[in-house]
């Protein structure tokens, strides 16, 4: 199971999400701990509560917990994390994406593309980006009006009708002033 892709990582999220992935657990532990958390959010407000004994957490760690994830997740309890662990794990699919040299984007748009615009504009994706696989997720968007707005990472390529008429208002605009 992934973590919402929209997730934004702080500093140590991703940090931790580095040292989880560079573990080398296998996968099949990692979204067991996941799947854990996610079906008993009580154990997460266990491990953040300040007035049980690190021993007490750390005991349950080991109760619960694959046993290859528990030497992390308790590492992650002594250091006060356990409130970044969604963001963790979002850092930790980013990783293991990166190896696997998966990038994602999403396309807003009013209409979807067909399905042979998609391929295409995943294609774009892989060679400017160099990537094996672009995982495109298509999202409506009427403000648009008409056109579509692509985002890979922090880049944005903006070929929507809104954005034109924005960049032409600035235009004009500035040749006012």
């Amino acid at each position: 199971m992934k973590t919402d892709r929209e997730v934004r990582c702080s500093s140590p999220a991703v940090s931790y999400g580095k040292v989880l992935f560079g573990m080398n657990i296998p996968e099949g532990a990692v979204d067991k701990t996941r799947e854990i958390l996610r079906e008993v959010p009580q154990l997460t407000d266990l491990f953040m509560n300040p007035t049980i004994p690190l021993k007490t957490k750390y005991s349950v760690a080991d109760k619960v917990f694959p046993a290859e994830m528990r030497s992390f997740m308790k590492t992650v309890c002594r250091y006060q994390k356990m409130g970044l662990i969604r963001e963790i794990f979002a850092a930790y699919d980013r990783c293991r994406e990166k190896q696997a040299g998966i990038i994602n984007a999403r396309l807003y748009c009013v209409t979807p593309p067909g399905e042979a615009q998609k391929k295409g504009i995943e294609a774009f994706i892989c060679r400017k980006y160099g990537a094996e696989e672009a995982k495109l997720s298509v999202l409506r968007d009427d403000s648009l009006i008409g056109g579509f707005l692509l985002r890979v990472g922090s880049d944005e390529y903006d070929w929507s009708i809104k954005g034109r008429m924005d960049r032409l208002a600035q235009e004009l605009g500035c040749a006012i002033h």
